[in-house]
């Protein structure tokens, strides 16, 4: 490592020299760093290629383009067509990076695999770098252009992106400050549900050392499903559902029609049943390739063992979803069971939920229920996988809440995010925590990166590792945190037990069951889930 370069604005690497832009604090942001070369033209839809070096001082001081989408974030830049050089990655280097070795954060940002970047301000990596950890935060192809099936081209590029980025991080961290041997990939949501996928990737294997999944879905699409989703884009867009077809389609195009398809699954069309209820159309693909099973057989069969995991998932994931009319509304039992079956879920699921909150309403139990499927039962079973492999598992809860005019504020999905990356008052913050932090919710932000810091230093962010038989879980919480044990919710738990999660499919379709012990995903009812 160059250690005069680690504590200025310059920094060089293996594609040449780099300026960022020092802050008053200190801290030092490096943005718009390209590790690969845009994925279009010749190189549309292939795995990601080498970036190109340059010549001189590369002013890097401005985010990159993001990649296709169409939409529009608060305070985030929209894409526009032509914009292309969008696989660049952006490091927050702490003062005093120079004096030694420090652990690498490496942020995924969410979105449903569909939409958002890096330059979110509440992904600002300039609050968590001063806790001694090097920032990075990475944009990958998504939407059609990462996760679209195109005949003849690989699945998932937008996991093949992130690869990517952690082989440059590998090569080049040093250069600011960074320690190549301790790298934590963290995200939320997709974001968090991509950093499971790159566990059991081969080609990831080695790139990272630990991982922080903030309300990871437990949804990936089975190679027929994103075989017909793919057909209904083209359909949409006018060409051939072909590699040809499709590459003759623009950026642009295929954006829209990825929308109009989705626009169909909530009106009643969906290309699976779940879809109706959650009209996310692009999921990583179990291909048998790039990711050769679903995550949690891969997991449960010791893939990642040696791979530190800490999981968090919100107690009310799904209000966020249903407030901001992403996810399909459930008024009557009726409802309640349809979407049971549609999921599918087993009967026991709702009939359990009706027990457990025999004073709610069907649609507090289809918000607790579906939460539950995508994301906290999955969380939870995930982690205690892990740690049934020998890896070494962490399990968190979101928990804050307050009191709100008409209401309180929930402790909903994506609001933990401000907290964990210290950015409660970045731009759009105030919707996702329910308006504008207080003192109590400054410490719970401070005890938060506090504790992601040090897990991706140590391994150890405060409190007791999951065990054979027990599984500790702190939850966030104001005024004070606290730690239970979940197999005190016995109820809950029990509902769950011989449930599994598998990849969406299509109605009719049979699995086919891996070899060993992993068949497991075909022995039991199998959730099979949408994600964002």
């Amino acid at each position: 490592m160059d250690g005069t370069a680690a504590v200025g604005e310059e920094f060089r690497t293996g594609k040449g020299r780099v300026r960022g832009r020092r802050a008053a604090d200190g801290v030092v942001s490096v943005l718009g760093v390209p590790y690969a070369a845009p994925p279009f033209g010749a190189d549309r839809f292939r795995p990601p290629r080498p970036a190109r070096s340059w010549s001189g001082t590369r002013d890097c001081t401005a985010f990159g383009p993001i990649a296709p989408q169409s939409a529009r974030l608060p305070g985030a830049p929209v894409w526009r067509p032509g914009d292309e050089d969008v696989l660049t990655l952006n490091v927050w280097v702490p003062p005093g990076a120079g004096a030694g070795p420090l652990p690498v954060l490496v942020w995924v940002h969410g979105g449903a695999y569909t939409f958002g970047s890096p330059a979110q301000p509440d992904y600002d990596g300039a609050a968590l770098a001063p806790a001694g950890v090097v920032v990075v935060s990475v944009g990958y192809r998504i939407g059609f252009e990462g996760f679209g099936h195109v005949p003849g081209f690989p699945d998932n590029r937008g996991l093949l992106d992130l690869v990517a980025a952690l082989r440059w991080v590998r090569e080049e961290i040093a250069a600011f400050g960074g320690d190549p041997g301790r790298v934590t990939v963290a995200g939320q949501s997709s974001g968090a549900g991509a950093a499971v996928c790159l566990m059991t990737m081969e080609e990831a294997r080695g790139l990272f050392h630990r991982v922080v999944a903030h309300s990871a879905p437990g949804a990936w699409f089975a190679p027929e499903v994103a075989s017909a989703v793919s057909a209904a884009v083209a359909a949409e867009a006018g060409v051939a559902a072909t590699g040809e077809g499709l590459r003759s389609a623009a950026p642009e195009l295929l954006v829209a029609a990825s929308d109009r398809v989705a626009a169909a699954c909530r009106e009643g069309a969906p290309v699976t049943p779940v879809q109706a209820y959650n009209p996310v159309v692009f999921q990583p693909v179990v291909d048998g390739t790039v990711l050769p099973v679903a995550p949690p057989v891969a997991v449960a069969a010791g893939a990642a063992r040696e791979v530190d995991l800490l999981v968090c998932h919100a107690l009310e994931e799904c209000r966020f979803l249903h407030r901001v009319g992403a996810i399909r509304d459930v008024d009557s039992e009726e409802e309640l069971d349809a979407f049971a079956r549609a999921y599918p879920l087993p009967a026991a699921l709702p009939r359990g939920y009706r027990e457990l909150m025999p004073r709610a309403s069907a649609r507090d139990r289809y918000l607790a229920l579906f939460g539950d499927a995508l994301f906290g039962a999955y969380g939870t079973r995930l982690a205690e996988a892990h740690a049934r492999a020998g890896g070494r598992a962490l399990l968190s809860r979101f928990a804050r809440t307050r009191p709100a005019p008409g209401g309180r504020v929930w402790p909903w999905h994506t609001a933990d995010v401000p907290f964990a990356l210290g950015t409660l008052d970045a731009e759009g913050a105030d919707f996702l925590i329910g308006g504008a932090p207080d003192a109590d919710d400054r410490a719970l932000s401070a005890r938060m990166v506090r504790a992601w810091a040090a897990f991706a230093a140590t391994g150890d962010p405060g409190w007791p590792a999951l065990g054979a038989d027990t599984t500790p879980v702190h939850h966030w919480a104001v005024p004070g945190d606290h730690v239970a044990y979940d197999e005190a919710d016995a109820g809950r738990r029990a509902l769950w037990k011989e449930v599994t999660f598998g990849p969406t499919r299509l109605p009719g379709a049979r699995a086919e069951a891996p070899a060993g012990d992993d068949a497991e995903e075909d022995r039991n009812p199998s959730v099979q889930g949408e994600g964002s």
